[in-house]
């Protein structure tokens, strides 16, 4: 009979829950290797009883430094069920950079893989917390030297595998710190209670109307939450995840999806872009994808279009949100003909309303800043309290906080949501605020046009003048004077780029997010 304390939801009864009901399912595909719900559930709770043995307690932070791969998606749950926190480290993180995480989140843990050892040991030798550094894969002793490191197979290969160690935390404490990419500023850590993912879960999964028959793709790195979520919400439901580093050989992965009948494909725009320029498609059977998801940007109405012409099977979602709060709307596939460049309504268990820059609530078609108000919200900053405030202000009950995300959006008359711009990415030009959204969309809704980038630059008369950088899709003879014509016809004048140039690539985030930092 349970205890009371087991009535406690906490995000990885997930896993449990699954193996116990689907013991002999396969859970996990990745790179040649299958995992069923069981053998994921015995080796999560041999790592967690390694974990614990080697000194990580209630609340400990553990970074996970790893590709998408079995060892990665054992960690991760692994370390939920030493009662310790989370943090999902994307593996091209540079040694200063992981040094830097490590001593933020005072970390008592690090989990990371044989071809990253040497990064992982240069910047653990920085981190007066750390406890103890698992390595998976075969080890090369030399830049571990004087470490506490040990073989992350050795170390659970003699743990008992039939229960995790007890349980401490509430549903309130910490499950996860995600780290905000950082293209802009110092990283951010995002703190995600056990309650905060859970609800996201429930809430995701059920308008996207998983099942237990399901077989997601997981493509994009468990680093960034919307990859991460794709893991958590397979294993809610007790369906498959076919999981793979990147996009970066899209044929192998339309084999991929064909031969294991993926029926989830999460992607992001700049995925999307690659997706519509393969010639081959039709080699592959992909009739047995049933939804394909879009976040991380709004997609452009041309992708849409294109996606809705490849998958004409598929409900195609395009959703919108935040690590903040994972996510903030999705617009109902039927709505997507009549309603292409809104990011919909807000999600299930949330609301969300629009205050201009005194806080006062604001009407249709009116801009101004989203603010989101529910249990998905995060808990805040990683030890940023000043930043927290801002982002975390009083609500309308006593003692509550809601979410200022800091994007300008409209709402039209049948309350569905539009995004505008990241407040922090307005342009000032000729005394006229243009968000680079606009321009942008204009640009990739060219056809010929597979991206575009529009940013500020400094100008003696316009203060600042509109910059933007172009990618042609393959074959396209599309010139610089067309592109700014087309800006003409569809914009006001002060919206029109001053300069535009062509290139042959956009500088991106890890996330596949367009790194303006660079351009400028």
């Amino acid at each position: 009979m349970e205890t009371l304390d087991h009535a406690i939801p906490q995000l990885h009864d997930y896993l449990t829950h699954s193996a116990r009901r689907l013991p002999d399912k396969v859970a996990l595909v990745c790179r040649g290797r299958r995992l069923t719900y069981a053998a994921l559930e015995s080796r999560a709770n041999a790592l967690a009883h390694a974990l614990v043995r080697r000194g990580v307690q209630r609340g400990d932070r553990v970074l996970v430094f790893a590709e998408n791969g079995v060892e990665a998606v054992i960690s991760f749950w692994g370390v939920l069920k030493a009662n310790a926190v989370v943090s999902m480290i994307h593996p091209q993180t540079k040694v200063d950079r992981l040094a830097w995480l490590l001593n933020d989140s005072r970390a008592a843990g690090l989990i990371t893989e044989a071809p990253l050892a040497g990064v992982a040991a240069e910047a653990a030798r920085r981190s007066p917390h750390l406890k103890t550094l698992l390595v998976s894969g075969a080890l090369d002793a030399a830049p571990l030297g004087g470490l506490p490191a040990a073989s992350f197979e050795g170390a659970m290969s003699h743990e008992s595998t039939f229960h995790p160690p007890p349980r401490a935390n509430l549903d309130i404490d910490l499950a996860a710190i995600i780290y905000t990419s950082g293209s802009t500023g110092e990283p951010k850590g995002v703190m995600l209670t056990h309650r905060n993912m859970l609800t996201a879960a429930t809430y995701i999964t059920a308008y996207l109307r998983n099942v237990e028959d399901d077989v997601i793709l997981g493509v994009l790195p468990l680093s960034f939450d919307y990859g991460l979520y794709q893991m958590i919400m397979a294993f809610r439901m007790g369906a498959r995840l076919v999981l793979e580093r990147s996009f970066t050989y899209p044929s192998q992965i339309l084999g991929l999806i064909a031969d294991e009948g993926v029926t989830g494909f999460p992607g992001v725009p700049t995925l999307f872009a690659i997706l519509g320029g393969l010639k081959s498609l039709e080699a592959y059977d992909l009739s047995r994808i049933r939804y394909v998801t879009n976040t991380a940007a709004a997609l452009p109405v041309k992708h849409i279009r294109m996606l809705q012409r490849l998958f004409p099977q598929a409900r195609v979602y395009s959703m919108y949100g935040l690590t903040e709060c994972k996510r903030c709307t999705y617009l109902p596939p039927e709505d997507l003909d009549r309603k292409p460049e809104s990011v919909g309504l807000a999600i299930p268990g949330t609301e969300l309303w629009l205050v201009d820059e005194e806080g006062n609530r604001l009407g249709p078609n009116q801009v101004g800043q989203l603010v989101i108000r529910g249990a998905t919200v995060m808990a805040g900053y990683w030890e940023k309290p000043e930043e927290t405030a801002r982002k975390l202000r009083p609500g309308p009950l006593p003692g509550e906080r809601v979410l200022y995300t800091g994007d300008l959006c409209r709402l039209d008359e049948e309350g569905y949501l539009y995004f505008v711009s990241r407040m922090d990415d307005i342009i000032k030009s000729r005394g006229e605020k243009v968000a680079p959204k606009e321009v942008e969309s204009v640009l990739t809704n060219v056809p010929g046009v597979k991206e575009a980038a529009v940013i500020g630059v400094p100008d003696d008369v316009l203060g600042q003048a509109l910059k933007a950088f172009v990618v042609l899709e393959q074959g396209s003879t599309l010139t610089e004077a067309e592109l700014v014509h087309a800006c003409q016809s569809h914009l006001e004048s002060f919206k029109v780029p001053k300069q535009l140039v062509l290139v042959p690539a956009l500088p991106k985030t890890s996330t596949g997010k367009i790194k303006k930092t660079e351009l400028a």
